[in-house]
């Protein structure tokens, strides 16, 4: 990308992000448990201090805990126990998706976009990709490529506030053919939702890895060696949800899903049959256990 289009971009991100309000903020809670987690010196006991300051969070965590989804053995009762069984890190991304939810709650824009239907192709997006992480032989990390998915199109809510009327024309075009989202994005708004959503989660101080996802989901053979496989989840999953028809879907318009992509995941075309095969109870449990 030229320079001078870099630039555009962060001075296209910057001006939104000042101008927005609710979403540019992170619940001072869920801001001090990334903090925890990201810090090696840190300790269970300090993570379960700050979600039990917070009634609501850690009822929605043991709600979570408690889930389908999980389909863990007995009842958790308590955020100390849910910690010991999951670890800091699965209760943090649990924490850090219930905190996001909220977002998603209201605004329908046209006959093609409301918050309700991003958020389920956002969640869509993230079972998928936990169900693809898995399928590819690495059962650790499953919530961190959950929440990775979650927000990969948190960019999308950046534009719906500051640009809503450029959003609107750019969804309406897609839709009758005249662009790919995301060129459309850019002509129309000056960026797309990748750098919004980059711009977003470094305001947040969000993690290295799970912003480099929302920057560049669509691009992840442009990720750093380290980062491509998780880049290369989240884009399989974005194109299998919006191939059957999951929530908000112009952002993936292919149908099939490159050789490559398969290669970057780690999984071959029969897991993935067993993955579409068991996706929409996945997803309906994971909905159920996020919403309300």
């Amino acid at each position: 990308m030229p320079a001078e289009l870099a630039q555009n971009d962060m001075t296209i991100v910057s001006k939104a992000l000042s101008s927005i309000g609710d979403i540019a903020t992170l619940p001072e809670v869920t801001v001090k448990i990334i903090e925890i987690v990201e810090d090696p010196k840190s300790t269970a006991r300090e993570l379960h201090t700050v979600i039990k300051t917070d009634p609501a969070l850690s009822a929605k965590v043991l709600k979570v805990v408690n889930s389908a989804f999980y389909g863990l053995p007995g009842q958790i009762a308590s955020v100390d126990r849910a910690i010991i069984l999951l670890g800091m890190s699965a209760v943090k991304n649990i924490a850090v998706a219930a905190s996001i939810a909220r977002l998603f709650k209201k605004g329908k824009m046209s006959d093609h976009f409301s918050a309700k239907d991003l958020w389920r192709h956002s969640v869509a997006v993230g079972v998928t990709a936990r169900m693809i992480h898995k399928a590819s032989g690495q059962p650790a990390g499953l919530e961190e490529v959950f929440l990775a998915g979650l927000i990969h199109d948190i960019g999308i809510l950046v534009e719906r506030q500051a640009f809503p009327d450029q959003l609107a024309d750019a969804i309406n075009r897609c839709v009758s053919g005249e662009g790919t989202f995301r060129d459309l994005e850019v002509k129309i708004i000056g960026a797309d939702h990748q750098a919004f959503g980059d711009g977003l989660t470094t305001k947040w101080k969000f993690p290295r890895h799970l912003r480099a996802i929302v920057g560049f989901h669509h691009t992840p053979e442009a990720l750093s060696p380290e980062l491509q496989k998780l880049g290369y989840t989240i884009h399989m999953a974005d194109i299998i949800c919006c191939r059957e028809k999951h929530g908000f879907c112009i952002t993936e318009s292919l149908c099939e899903i490159p050789e490559e992509v398969f290669v970057g995941a780690g999984i071959d075309h029969s897991r993935l049959e067993e993955i579409l095969e068991a996706l929409p109870e996945e997803i309906e449990n994971a909905e159920s256990m996020l919403n309300g």
